[in-house]
């Protein structure tokens, strides 16, 4: 099938995408071709949406130890364990909702939501709990403003840095620029209006690439996009990191590169921290080559960091200390 007629395909030739994908592909199935995932591989798919969603939890305000998340059953009783909550619920179902991605992205997007806002009658100030009753599902609208994309300031973990991503990258003063300040300032999020017309394109473009009728772009390149935009986009007026984390997941195993979700990128995004986060979605927001090339290759380099998790897992397991 030619490739020319899918919009995403010529991202997937930018400046260190292809070395991206290759990467990624190659991290992703020595995973697969692990010795425990013949026998465990359930267990392994248990664990990484148990990290993932801690991670993703991190990302959006509450940094929990994971044995800490693992050992709570009660998330309401403040706004972290209500985050925590939140990116469970929302990982417990994502792999369920396939088969509704492939026809409406939309509802997929809506049904992340109402999960992350879970039961409000289980929100203690009155206020909150109407205010997240009326707003759970939907997009935001004209006037409402989302919350913070990035409320705490994770640093990278010892080790790891952006330089991977950038070194695949050409320099900044060759053709083309980042197209962010430097600081990772993101712009304001758009307009109700503007997140409807931009949330319908994007849903048109996955129904169509995953109908048949187009191809050419890796997984590693959907994803990243659905990612991307949802972030940029913010259409929620909160856990709009959660959902749009939880997107990336779906896309990548509806598309084939992770079908058994062992992949937990959130895990990588905390390790390469918030600053590198923030700076590469402000590359995203650019809309330049070398923005949308160094936002793709940071997704990248998260996911093959996630794999290097699961791997941790599948080697403890291996040895019976899981």
């Amino acid at each position: 099938m030619s490739t020319g007629t899918d919009p995403l395909a010529p991202l997937a030739e930018l400046p260190g995408v292809p070395e991206s994908v290759a990467e990624v592909r190659k991290a992703v199935d020595r995973l697969y071709g692990h010795r425990v995932m013949r026998r465990r591989a359930p267990e392994v798919t248990s664990e990484a949406a148990l990290r993932g969603a801690r991670a993703s939890a991190a990302l959006s305000g509450a940094d929990w130890p994971l044995e800490e998340v693992r050992r709570r059953s009660d998330f309401s009783a403040g706004a972290e364990e209500r985050t925590v909550g939140a990116a469970l619920r929302i990982s417990a179902e994502a792999g369920q909702l396939l088969s509704v991605w492939r026809t409406s992205p939309l509802q997929v997007l809506a049904r992340l939501h109402l999960l992350a806002a879970g039961d409000p009658s289980a929100v203690a100030d009155p206020t909150a709990a109407r205010e997240a009753s009326t707003a759970a599902g939907r997009p935001r609208r004209s006037g409402e403003s989302p919350e913070e994309l990035f409320p705490l300031d994770l640093a990278a973990a010892q080790g790891v840095a952006a330089a991977p991503v950038d070194a695949l990258l050409p320099p900044s003063g060759s053709s083309g620029s980042s197209g962010s300040s430097g600081d990772g300032a993101l712009p304001p999020a758009p307009p109700a209006t503007e997140v409807a017309a931009r949330l319908d394109q994007l849903a048109q473009l996955l129904v169509t690439r995953l109908s048949g009728a187009q191809g050419g772009a890796p997984a590693l390149v959907t994803a990243a996009v659905v990612h991307g935009e949802l972030l940029a986009l913010r259409p929620f007026g909160n856990y709009n990191g959660l959902v749009a984390r939880a997107a990336q997941r779906i896309v990548l195993i509806a598309e084939g590169l992770d079908p058994k979700a062992i992949c937990p990128a959130e895990v990588g995004l905390v390790e390469l921290g918030t600053a590198a986060y923030r700076e590469a979605l402000a590359g995203y927001v650019s809309g330049t080559p070398q923005g949308l090339a160094r936002w793709i290759a940071h997704c990248g380099l998260a996911l093959r960091l996630g794999v290097r998790e699961s791997t941790a897992v599948c080697e403890a397991m291996q040895r019976g200390m899981v």
